[in-house]
This record gives structure tokens, C-alpha cells and sequence, in this order.
């Protein structure tokens, strides 16, 4: 009898002591539980994962050339094209014989330039809110929203994807110009219900962290309490940040602001976006932003810059293995 007591004190011993183990790990956070998307899908915890992604493919020539070579060349790890521009078959057509690379589309419901610009893929007909006076896409994301409908956004996104898969390439992922689709709670709901159905990746952001959603509150998006649902119910990968590279007066000081970017990150994925493109004098018809854009097409190559990404034991990943590692 005496030994049956003193198995069930032993007994009740472990069990306590698991219990008080348990509620020190809750209230140390060290649970087994992943803190952010890298370590959901299986990316080493604490580290960041970067994917560096060129924008505005398809723009036209220039941009192409730069997006191709950087590439080729595995100092950048994706890219998108703009389906309603110039140069976004021949994007295609590159796509398509490139099946390993990440590529996919820069849903584009703005035509920025002063006088390189470009219509809807959509009838106009179909979508005259996202039509300003001049039968072009409006030059800024405010005049979408006041004058285009939820409605007419989901028909353009829908075409210009169906542009792509018609021309015989599904896209790895889609994302926005401009922010555009993130700029009305309404718009955000089409994009991310639009890439559930065709179930291809868009590059939503978790918004768990009240910490993230200040950031983007921060800088005028329109993150309320329903874009917050939509983001939780979202049936597809997430990434944890999203930023942009930095501008600057010169190369030197744009590679010292781009590593000052690495290291304010926190652990998880971020996507860092920048819009490649080489130096032409057509380049420089086109937008003011041009120096800016042949840096870029510049740093990811540069031994200083590919050096401190070693050094900080930077892991780089895209939207294709993303897609693999969820799966």
C-alpha cells in the first residue's frame, strides 16, 4: 500500500512539474509555436528571409533587359511583369522559356508617366472608372479610388490575368502597382478572393502584429478592422513585411541605405520590391526616376552588397518555393 502511495506522489510530482514547465514557457514565449511565416514553412528560427523582387517588367525595354539579366544571374530571386505595357509579351514570352524562374504579375491599374502611357486590358467599356480623360489608366492611385468600384477592379485584375494564361504562362504570383489594390478595403477583398480562386500566391502581409499594422496605418493604408478578417481568413501564404528600396543622392549612399533596411528587419519573410531597368536616353523620356532605377539594376550585383548579405547570414527565398514549402 505504502509503495502504491508513493508512485502516485511521483506520479503527481512529474505531473506538476510539467504543468509549472509549461507556464514558464508561456510566460517566457519560448513555445515551439512558429513566430513568424519563415518558420511556418520550415525556414531556420530567427533568421531573415529576404526575396528581392523587381517590379515593373513589361514597363518597357529597358526594364526588361535589367529584370532578365539580374535573373540570370541569381542576384535577384523574382520578378512580375505589368500586363496592360508595351513589352509585357515579350515578359511572356521570356517567362515561358525560363519555367524555373519566379515570375509573375504587377496587377497594374495605374499609368503613371507623363507620356509613356497605357488603356485597361478590359474593354474600357467594361471598367470607365479606372479611365481618366485622356482614355488612358489614371496617373494616381487617389483618383482610382474615387472614381473606380470594387466591381470594375475586379474585371481589370481578372483580365489581366487571364491575358497572361491566355498568351500560355500562369503567373507564380500576383501583386499591386502602386499599391493600388491595397489602397480601399473593398479592392482588398477582390485581390485577395481573386487569388484564392485562381490559387495563385498575391503577396498579402500578416497582420497579426499590431506593430505591422500601425506601419501601414502609418503611411495611409487603409488597414481597418475588415481588412484585418481578410488577412486572417486568407487561405494562402502570407509574407511578414513588405518594403521597397530606399532612394539616394548617390550608388555609395543608396548600398549603405539598403543595408541600414536589412538590418532594421525583424525574423520572417519580407519582400523588398525595386524596379530595375537600364540607362538609355529613352529611360530618361520616360520617368524622373531613372537613376534610381539603373542603380538598382546595378547593386544586387555588387560584390559589397553580396558580402553583407553573407556576413548578416541573410536567407533568400520566392514566391515558387514558398508555394512548395506550403504545400
Amino acid at each position: 500500500m505504502k509503495q502504491q502511495i508513493n508512485q502516485f506522489a511521483l506520479f503527481l510530482f512529474t505531473i506538476l512539474i510539467s504543468i509549472s514547465c509549461t507556464n514558464e514557457q508561456k510566460e517566457s514565449g519560448d513555445t515551439d509555436q512558429p513566430a513568424n511565416w519563415a518558420e511556418k514553412l520550415g525556414f531556420p528560427k530567427g533568421k531573415k528571409v529576404i526575396i528581392l523582387h523587381a517590379d515593373d517588367a513589361g514597363m518597357c525595354e529597358e526594364a526588361n533587359i535589367a529584370t532578365f539579366q539580374q535573373l540570370e544571374t541569381d542576384v535577384i530571386q523574382s520578378a512580375a511583369g505589368m500586363p496592360p505595357c508595351p513589352k509585357f509579351e515579350e515578359f511572356i514570352d521570356w517567362a515561358k522559356s525560363h519555367p524555373e524562374e519566379d515570375l509573375g504579375l504587377h496587377l497594374t491599374l495605374t499609368s503613371e508617366w507623363k507620356t509613356y502611357r497605357w488603356h485597361s486590358v478590359e474593354d474600357t467599356a467594361e471598367v470607365p472608372g479606372l479611365i481618366d480623360p485622356e482614355r488612358k489608366l489614371w496617373r494616381e492611385v487617389p483618383d482610382v479610388v474615387r472614381h473606380a468600384s470594387a466591381k470594375e477592379v475586379e474585371k481589370e485584375i481578372r483580365a489581366q490575368i487571364e491575358k497572361s494564361i491566355a498568351l500560355g504562362y500562369r503567373p507564380d504570383h500576383i501583386d499591386t502597382h502602386m499599391g493600388t489594390l491595397y489602397a480601399h478595403p473593398e479592392y482588398i477583398e477582390v485581390f485577395f478572393r481573386v487569388a484564392e480562386e485562381y490559387k495563385i500566391p498575391a503577396n498579402v502581409i500578416d497582420l497579426s502584429d499590431s506593430a505591422v499594422v500601425e506601419k501601414f496605418r502609418a503611411v495611409g493604408y487603409p488597414i481597418n478592422d475588415d481588412v484585418i478578417r481578410y488577412a486572417e481568413n486568407y487561405s494562402l501564404p502570407k509574407i511578414d513585411n513588405f518594403t521597397s528600396a530606399p532612394n539616394a543622392k548617390t550608388y555609395e549612399e543608396k548600398i549603405q541605405k539598403f543595408k541600414d533596411l536589412i538590418l532594421s528587419l525583424k525574423p520572417g519573410i519580407t519582400e523588398i520590391i525595386f524596379h530595375p531597368s537600364v540607362e538609355t536616353e529613352n529611360l530618361k523620356t520616360i520617368t524622373n526616376s531613372w537613376q534610381q532605377r539603373v542603380w538598382e539594376a546595378k547593386m544586387f550585383s555588387d560584390p559589397d552588397l553580396i558580402k553583407f548579405f553573407e556576413q548578416e547570414g541573410i536567407l533568400f527565398t520566392n514566391w515558387k518555393e514558398i508555394m512548395e514549402r506550403f504545400k
